[in-house]
């Protein structure tokens, strides 16, 4: 099989990712294949890596994870010793959602999830500032969440 995705496999992707529930007859229905087919390819696509798993959209909300914040990291030193052990350790930050290297005035942004304010302000100073080489923070807290995906 060749790694190029047609419109099938893409159309596949999408109605996986709008609805990973779906049933392979009704995902055959919706990208118009019988069920076999629609199998085999649903089974590449996981296999070459394309479809990396599913999982359920939670309520963070109703979970006590509400509040959300944007966190600009600046590192003291960014030689890969160092990208690897702030990597490393931002794996162990249950708060920290998602953390992107970013090419900007900064090196890294994170996503942080927390009950409230005092909660962010906790795992800021206790966990994100003590992280390794970071030298600078910078936060963004999120008023409301327009589209999150």
């Amino acid at each position: 099989m060749t790694d190029e995705l047609d419109r099938l496999d893409r159309n596949i992707i999408t109605a996986l990712s709008r609805d990973g529930r779906l049933s392979m007859a009704d995902l055959a229905e919706k990208v118009g294949l019988s069920k076999t087919p629609v199998q085999a390819r649903v089974r590449r696509l996981e296999r070459d890596g394309y479809i990396k798993g599913y999982q359920a959209v939670v309520d963070r909300e109703k979970m006590g994870e509400g509040h959300i914040a944007f966190v600009q990291v600046k590192l003291a030193d960014t030689t890969s010793k160092a990208l690897d052990a702030f990597n490393k350790a931002v794996l162990e930050v249950r708060e920290i959602e998602q953390c992107h290297m970013m090419a900007a005035s900064f090196d890294y942004l994170l996503k942080v999830r927390t009950t409230d304010i005092a909660a962010y302000r906790r795992a800021l100073g206790e966990k994100i500032a003590a992280l390794p080489y970071v030298a600078q923070t910078s936060t963004f807290v999120v008023m409301e969440s327009v589209k999150d995906r």
